[in-house]
């Protein structure tokens, strides 16, 4: 700081004028630049005016280091058992008055209040951050894995995305919850991360540049330290598919439909009922593939595909397919391997369907 002081002799008048600084960004005049104020006195002596004195100051603006992050959207990620790179997205702001780097980490939480009044039980794996350079919210081909942000202007912001694989045996509601967190470096040195910042709010002010750290508290961060962290989660929606097989005696070689009996040459029907719980994903691509007991024979023509399922468990219609793998219908015996196989349709969450076909006894 300088400082510049006259006397002044007898004066009949003092004007007082103050020359006005720079216009502020929104995130505050830039660090390091200068501010010169000039106060100009103008005076009489003997009511004849006299030559104006005037005096200067000047000071270098300090940095403030201010930054936020914060999830993109209100609501967590849904997943499936299984998804490979599902994305949750952050935006990361530089609300300082300088060019910094920023460096990115990634926690998983163990327990705990998630980001959406759920609980973490469950951790994702492989996780890895991309700058989303094409602010798609998705992982694209222009998108980069990063360590940091490289030389983030003030006023300006990156989006981040946290990407993850979800383990397989994953159920419904189950929770992973991830905490992104920014904490400002050096910039100036584009390609590389810079070095730490040092706070000089408790030392004394100097004519340089001070460093102040200004930034609040963040999910898991305290208040002035240079960082900002948010929360966001994974919830898996997983289908919940539970299988039953029964079987009904159609007739006997004896008794034929009445109060038939499963004795040799007895037509028995199995049922593969499927059901998938309420609130649950849906399922798709359903294929079923039953090797049959030795001790029977398939009854050809008999597959149905779609059947439905009544509330005791009871199967009926469908749609009849052909024996064939040669065709669409969703149907086929291999009579080398013994084997049934039927593919259904996509299993919507709380419905039921079925597959249904014949055997005889031997």
């Amino acid at each position: 700081m300088t400082r510049a002081s006259y006397r002044l002799g007898t004066a009949s008048l003092l004007v007082l004028a103050a020359l006005a600084a720079t216009p502020a960004y929104a995130a505050g005049t830039a660090s390091g630049t200068t501010i010169t104020n000039t106060v100009s006195v103008n005076f009489q002596v003997g009511g004849v005016a006299q030559t104006a004195v005037s005096a200067s100051n000047t000071f270098t603006v300090d940095r403030k280091v201010n930054l936020t992050v914060a999830e993109i959207g209100s609501s967590t990620t849904s997943v499936s058992p299984g998804q490979l790179a599902a994305v949750t997205a952050f935006t990361v702001t530089n609300t300082s008055n300088a060019t910094l780097d920023f460096a990115l980490t990634v926690a998983q939480q163990t327990g705990g209040a998630g980001a959406h009044s759920n609980t973490d039980n469950f951790d994702a794996t492989n996780v890895k951050i991309y700058l989303d350079n094409d602010n798609s919210g998705t992982i694209t081909a222009g998108d980069t894995i990063v360590t940091y942000i490289d030389e983030l202007a003030a006023d300006t912001s990156k989006n981040v995305l946290v990407v993850a694989d979800i383990p397989v045996n994953r159920a419904t509601n189950d929770v992973a919850a991830v905490t992104l967190t920014a904490t400002g470096r050096e910039g100036g040195a584009a390609g590389s991360m810079g070095i730490a910042l040092v706070d000089n709010a408790s030392t004394a002010n100097t004519a340089g540049i001070d460093t102040v750290f200004a930034d609040g508290a963040g999910a898991t961060d305290g208040a002035k330290d240079a960082a900002f962290s948010a929360k966001d989660d994974y919830t898996v929606l997983a289908a919940a598919l539970t299988a039953v097989k029964t079987s009904t005696v159609i007739s006997d070689p004896f008794n034929n439909v009445t109060n038939p009996k499963m004795i040799p040459g007895a037509v028995v029907e199995y049922c593969i009922a499927l059901t998938n719980a309420a609130g649950s994903a849906t399922a798709t691509n359903l294929s079923l593939s039953d090797v049959l007991p030795a001790t029977t024979t398939f009854v050809a023509g008999s597959i149905k595909v779609n059947g439905t399922v009544n509330g005791a468990g009871v199967c009926s219609g469908g749609t009849v397919a052909t024996d064939s793998s040669a065709d669409s219908d969703g149907g086929d015996f291999n009579s080398g391997t013994k084997t049934v196989s039927g593919t259904l349709a996509d299993l919507a969450a709380g419905a039921k369907e079925a597959l249904i076909f014949r055997v005889t006894v031997n």
